[in-house]
């Protein structure tokens, strides 16, 4: 009975567009028609500056975690059904932030913050290691999406070897087709060598 509650909290709380809704109320800006147009972390710190970029950051990682958390402390996470029961919760969570309910799901971000903070619970040695491989490709690439694309790829596999969790890794491969289907637009300037630098 307590799973469907959580699978709709995880996507209502996974549409709230936190990038958007900061970025309005404490720069007057609509992020939507401002950069890349992306309710994300990386165009809010590059259009309202840093400290709203570590809030949407903050804020999209908690969106994730929190229902995630909710669903582990309340249905467990040993055995098979509730192991997927858990990994359907974070996929819930990481649809809402990409289609939000909202705004008729429509505008949504690209899902990597969110998805960060699903992992944060169903495997933080993995997403450790994750945070590695993308810290590593922006520092010698400055390319926030080139990171992005390249940890994502990254993240079943080591969610696979920390937990040996069927259901988890098959969330977390579901995530890194979805984050490399809403990067298009990015791999597009990557090949084409006009992807912006982050610094």
């Amino acid at each position: 009975m307590y799973f469907p509650f959580f699978l709709a909290l995880a996507y209502a709380l996974g549409s709230i567009p936190f990038g958007a809704v900061l970025a309005h109320w404490r720069a007057g800006m609509d992020i939507t028609k401002a950069g890349s147009g992306n309710i994300g972390a990386t165009n809010v710190l590059r259009q309202a500056g840093p400290a709203l970029g570590v809030a949407t950051l903050a804020c999209d990682m908690a969106k994730g975690a929190l229902p995630v958390l909710g669903a582990a402390l309340v249905l467990g996470t040993d055995g098979f059904l509730n192991q997927t029961a858990v990994a359907l919760v974070a996929l819930a969570a990481f649809l809402g932030h990409l289609f939000p309910l909202y705004s008729l799901f429509k505008k949504g971000g690209k899902g990597v913050a969110t998805a960060a903070g699903c992992v944060l619970v169903l495997s933080p040695v993995a997403l450790a290691c994750v945070l590695v491989v993308f810290a590593a490709v922006v520092g010698i690439f400055r390319r926030v999406s080139l990171g992005s694309l390249i940890s994502a790829a990254s993240l079943a596999p080591l969610v696979y070897w920390q937990t040996h969790s069927l259901p988890y890794t098959g969330a977390a491969l579901a995530v890194t087709i979805l984050v490399w289907f809403k990067h298009e637009a990015n791999i597009k300037r990557l090949i084409a060598g006009e992807e912006s630098a982050i610094f």
